[in-house]
Parts: structure tokens; sequence; C-alpha cells
């Protein structure tokens, strides 16, 4: 599961389609909290329910007007955003354009 700390929020280190079930159902629960930064530092093993998941809570901030960005994104993750022509759509923490 997922861990909180005021605007950040840990993410677990196995972001695969066993996983992801249970944070896509909880959401990031994102009411009054802005900015928010999903901290990814931890993830190890990712496949494309990470991706899916990534971009669900984009659109779950978005629709709560809180600004988001996504923190330590490990390679193998942005590899796949990547190849799904999605990783333009992912604010990186960082990025003068994505910090909330």
């Amino acid at each position: 599961m997922i861990s909180r700390d005021g605007g950040r929020v840990q993410v677990p280190s196995h972001l695969t389609i066993e996983t992801v079930i249970p944070l896509f159902k909880n959401g990031l629960q994102t009411a009054g909290e802005t900015p928010l930064v999903v901290d990814l530092a931890q993830v190890e093993t990712v496949d494309s329910a990470a991706v899916s998941l990534l971009l669900a809570w984009l659109r779950e901030a978005q629709r709560s007007s809180v600004k988001l960005c996504f923190d330590h994104v490990p390679e193998n993750l942005l590899s796949l955003a990547r190849l799904y022509g999605v990783v333009d759509m992912l604010p990186l923490c960082g990025n003068d354009s994505a910090q909330p």
C-alpha cells in the first residue's frame, strides 16, 4: 500500500498488474491536498499496469484541481511510458513546467 506524509505519497516497490488494482481502487484520495508529490523512489518492478495507474492518478488529481507531480520515476517505468507514447503526459517533479 501507499504511505502518506503530508503532500507526499510513497509508492510500494512493485507496481504490476497484481499490485496496482487495490491502489487504483483506493485512488490517491486527493481531497484538500495541494500540491501532491508521488514519490516512486522505492519502485523496482513495473509492468504496463503501472503506467495506467499513474495516468489514472493524474486524472483523479486533475478532477480534484490538485497539482500533482511524479518524483524519482525509475527508468524502467519511463521506458514503458515512452513506448506507449504517454511520457510527455506525466508531470515529473523537477521540471519547471511540472513542479507543483
